[in-house]
């Protein structure tokens, strides 16, 4: 029942000189037959990457010559020779043949002009590639993040999604600023590892699966409390199972697990897990590498993860249950308690947060904290500074719902409760609506977040048919995870 992940890989952008074609060499050589002089290593930075007018500008001010002539004769020399001497790189057109079979987008990024790259595109099938981007097409070329961003924008791709493959430093770093992960496979000069660049020496044999691996992965995290395992609702289990998969969830931080779902539900994915207490547990599509915090944590509390999403990639993930009362929007809605009332009365939530972030650190390795915190937000009302919340902004970490929706007006996210619109009391007076449920992170970067809830569940107490077998509303975040 293991849902199929997402493919994380959206386009692979291929820079030109010296990775597809060996025209580093053809380059080189123009190059020194312009300056009439062999060309040392000292001479890479100016040369390698670079385009002609920057190398042109170089010569110029070392030899006093008309920077404008120089650029012709480069311009000339070197298309001489790429009409004449243009060679595949090893592997290249396999790696190109293997990306069209399996439907992914190609790119053409280099810092040569426009008239080079068509010799080249002529050479190697114009239909390779969906879009093209010379030195001609955009303001800045490399070391800039420009072209490859302009690629991005072209196929409509996130850069955070994309590979490109390069094989100068002036290249990684231009593909780097972007936001790309790196395929590094240097023909010149050598070019060093770093995090989300990987260095092959040939393109020989690698993969689509290979570059999917290397791009920046998507981690969707779910934040879910079940009401009591679920028990109030018939089938519960199928359907709570079906909600994660219809989520499309890699990771869900479970509140009230009635002490087995998080075993059971990740027994049936056939996923990881991890439970501690009573009422906290996490399920993971991904390896739990390490478990973290109290295993016997009581009722209300935190307990965490580290998952392994991709190798060298890890993230912790923290499930917290922050006690019920007293519940702030009762007494503003009800009692009519004023904005210094309601916070004093956050003090046992307050410190139940605090004994998480104290647990959690502040670490190098990204963190996610999801939970059922019943309390309001203070970025939600104006008038109240809700300390919880707050307390967790001051310790770095980010409301990625509210990163998704900034107007708390125009998208309250409301996750209590979609099954009580009146309140239990039977009075019927509404139940005041509000968000208390939270994927927060701290050194990640969010794509998307919603709330979530299936079907149209019927209200309390007439539950037991509900397709949505909870009385909250889960929160889904889909967060960029970088290097």
């Amino acid at each position: 029942m293991t849902p199929h992940p997402r493919h994380p890989l959206q386009a692979v952008l291929f820079d030109m000189d010296g990775t597809l074609v060996d025209t580093e060499r053809l380059w080189w050589e123009a190059v020194e037959q312009v300056a009439g002089r062999p060309l040392t290593e000292a001479d890479e930075p100016e040369v390698l990457g670079r385009p002609v007018e920057h190398t042109a500008d170089w010569l110029a001010s070392a030899t006093g010559r008309p920077s404008a002539d120089l650029a012709a004769g480069l311009h000339r020399e070197f298309a001489d020779r790429v009409r004449t001497g243009i060679v595949p790189r090893p592997g290249a057109l396999d790696l190109l043949d293997a990306l069209a079979a399996a439907g992914v987008p190609t790119a053409l990024v280099t810092a040569s002009p426009r008239a080079v790259a068509d010799l080249v595109l002529d050479a190697l099938g114009p239909g390779r590639f969906a879009v093209s981007v010379t030195a001609d097409d955009t303001g800045r070329t490399k070391p800039a993040p420009d072209p490859y961003l302009a690629a991005c924008r072209a196929l409509g791709v996130d850069p955070a999604a994309c590979v490109a493959v390069e094989d100068t430093e002036t290249g990684v770093a231009s593909a780097e600023a972007a936001g790309c992960a790196v395929l590094a496979v240097p023909s010149l000069a050598p070019i060093a590892g770093a995090p989300g660049r990987t260095v092959r020496d040939t393109l020989a044999g690698v993969t689509p699966k290979e570059l999917s691996e290397m791009a920046v992965p998507e981690l969707r995290v779910m934040s879910w409390n079940l009401w009591l395992g679920g028990s109030r609702v018939d089938d519960h289990r199928a359907k709570q199972l079906k909600a994660i998969m219809d989520a499309g969830a890699d990771v869900v931080g479970l509140q009230e697990t009635g002490g087995t779902s998080a075993r059971e539900l990740a027994e049936a994915l056939g996923w990881h897990h991890h439970t501690a207490g009573e009422n906290l547990g996490i399920i993971s599509r991904f390896p739990v590498t390490a478990r973290l915090g109290d295993p016997d944590v009581g009722f209300y509390g935190a307990a965490g993860v580290r998952i392994a999403v991709r190798p060298g990639r890890e993230v912790e993930i923290w499930t917290a249950h922050l006690h019920y009362t007293p519940y702030g929007p009762y007494e503003f809605h009800f009692d009519g308690l004023d904005a210094e009332e309601l916070v004093a009365h956050e003090e046992v939530r307050l410190g139940q947060l605090g004994e998480a972030l104290r647990r959690i650190g502040d670490g190098d390795v990204p963190v996610v904290l999801v939970g059922d915190f019943n309390c309001p937000s203070h970025l939600d009302w104006p008038a109240v500074a809700w300390p919880v919340t707050r307390a967790a902004e001051e310790a770095g970490f980010r409301d990625s719902y509210r990163e998704a929706h900034p107007d708390p007006v125009a998208a309250p996210g409301h996750t209590w409760s979609p099954i009580h619109p009146v309140h239990e009391d039977g009075s019927g007076r509404p139940e005041p609506q509000d968000r208390i449920d939270y994927v927060l992170h701290r050194g990640l970067r969010v794509l998307d977040s919603r709330t979530w809830v299936t079907g149209t569940p019927a209200a309390w107490p007439e539950v037991a048919g509900n397709d949505w077998p909870s009385d909250h509303a889960a929160v889904v975040t889909t967060f960029a995870v970088g290097p």
